[in-house]
């Protein structure tokens, strides 16, 4: 760039904002409201891949194929149904709701509370200072990094030469395929693996860690993988891909134990990352080598400059990334706020059955050599659970032994992303195991499954349904040495 072309604005200017996705609108918002001068540089739709590729649209999807679903549950229910797919309506709604992928409303709506908009590239050129296109601004206070992440493609051989789909096609399908292969068997590959699946299409997921949703608890990774199994969706684990070629009108993964899988499309959802190295970091001594941002927990990554969200790597979540956005906001605003803080993050998968988790895993305890008592609970023998029938589902809770606190909770069953609520409460707050033990829990819900779980209710009921389950006595026996200890 021709430095002598650049225009300099200084002064005018009290916040940059590098990245206008949710977190960026968000904190965007939260200045202007509070008087600030800030100007926004968006590389992209504002609003980010959570409004218009990935959260909001995926959810509309999943509230369509799960409508399907629970229609075709009729017959074995209250009556007699016979259930047609019909995609249109679906890709009518998701172009209503991202009005076909144009930011025009959310662009009208940042630059009439006082915001400053800019479509392009920001650099930063040194301390406090952004240049986009040929203008570079000086901020009175910072900068502020929320550029978020992009679709991870692996280097598979062939894959480059093919015609392959990532999440940003599959949200624009007018009409579905007949049959796709999914790479990736995380949240987003299970997502809309089974949104596809129950609009018809033959689907096949090939992931090669051991499970469904590798990072979470077997346990909740095996329901998903059966209720694929009775969905039809072929999963293939422990798969490693040696080729993927395109011929005679069909996409074919070549796996390393001989298998060769086809079928008409081919979506690659191995994940995100985020990309840093082209925000000149380096001009005020901010490595970009280990592709994220370090913080502190108030989210400052150096003198007069923040970073919130996927470029972090505190974690790849929406929520995340607007708790980051609240801490910033009081940081620049000089207001009170707690600290960062990250032992409780809430995940959740909107697959059928729905996944959620917050907190350590069993292993993840083990790994940071954390004594634990783990408790494991079937939904299916619980009383909510045996009212609709749920073939499959569990709770499972990793509990500190050294101070009778929740470490980590899961659950794979109906409405789990909700129960998961009151779990990450728990989690959050440190809460002694016996505060969730004399809880009255409302009868019969499927958050009354954790008071069945620990014993809080019903205690001889329960047995009724599920005689084997030995957690509520483990458990009385952990807290009955914790009263002996302490005397």
């Amino acid at each position: 760039m021709d430095t002598q072309s650049v225009k300099t604005r200084e002064g005018a200017v009290d916040v940059v904002v590098i990245g206008v996705g949710t977190s960026g609108e968000d904190l965007s918002l939260q200045l202007l409201d509070a008087g600030l001068k800030v100007v926004g540089i968006a590389n992209g739709l504002v609003g980010g891949e959570c409004a218009y590729w990935g959260c909001i649209p995926s959810k509309m999807m999943i509230r369509a194929a799960n409508t399907l679903h629970e229609a075709r549950q009729l017959n074995s229910l209250a009556g007699h149904s016979r259930v047609t797919p019909d995609w249109e309506p679906v890709a009518s709604r998701l172009s209503e709701a991202t009005s076909e992928w144009d930011d025009a409303i959310a662009v009208d709506r940042y630059e009439k509370r006082g915001g400053r908009l800019i479509k392009g590239i920001g650099k930063i050129t040194g301390p406090r200072t952004v240049t986009v296109g040929d203008e570079s601004i000086t901020a009175r206070y910072g900068i502020v990094v929320a550029t978020g992440s992009k679709p991870v493609i692996p280097p598979i051989k062939g894959l480059s030469e093919v015609d392959y789909w990532t999440t940003y096609d599959v949200m624009k399908l007018k009409k579905l395929p007949k049959s796709l292969i999914i790479l990736g068997g995380g949240a987003i590959g299970c997502e809309l693996g089974q949104v596809m699946a129950r609009f018809g299409v033959d689907v096949k997921i090939i992931e090669r860690s051991n499970h469904l949703l590798d990072k979470e608890e077997p346990e909740v990774s095996t329901v998903l993988e059966r209720t694929f199994a009775d969905e039809g969706i072929s999963v293939f684990t422990k798969s490693s891909i040696r080729q993927v070629r395109y011929t005679d009108g069909l996409f074919a993964v070549a796996l390393e134990d001989g298998k060769e899988i086809t079928n008409e499309r081919l979506l690659v959802a191995t994940g995100r990352k985020a990309d840093i190295s082209e925000l000149g970091l380096e001009t005020i001594g901010i490595p970009s080598t280990s592709g994220t941002i370090q913080v502190d927990d108030r989210m400052r990554a150096g003198d007069g400059i923040w970073a919130m969200g996927d470029v972090t790597g505190k974690g790849m979540f929406t929520h995340v990334a607007l708790h980051h956005s609240a801490i910033v906001a009081s940081d620049i605003l000089g207001r009170s706020h707690p600290p960062a803080s990250y032992h409780a993050v809430p995940r959740v998968v909107f697959s059928d059955p729905e996944v959620g988790a917050v907190g350590m895993t069993e292993l993840e305890a083990k790994k940071a050599g954390i004594e634990v008592t783990v408790i494991v609970k079937q939904l299916p023998a619980t009383f909510r659970g045996w009212i609709h029938a749920i073939k499959y589902g569990v709770m499972k809770l990793v509990i500190d032994r050294n101070n009778n606190t929740i470490l980590g909770a899961s659950m794979a069953g109906p409405n789990a992303g909700e129960v998961v609520g009151l779990l990450t409460l728990a989690v959050h707050a440190r809460m002694p195991i016996d505060e969730l033990r004399n809880m009255i829990y409302a009868y019969p819900t499927f958050y009354g499954g954790l008071g069945e779980a620990l014993g809080a209710y019903g205690r001889g009921l329960t047995t009724i349904f599920d005689p084997e389950y030995k957690g509520v006595k483990v458990l009385d026996e952990m807290m009955q040495k914790a009263v002996t200890s302490s005397t």
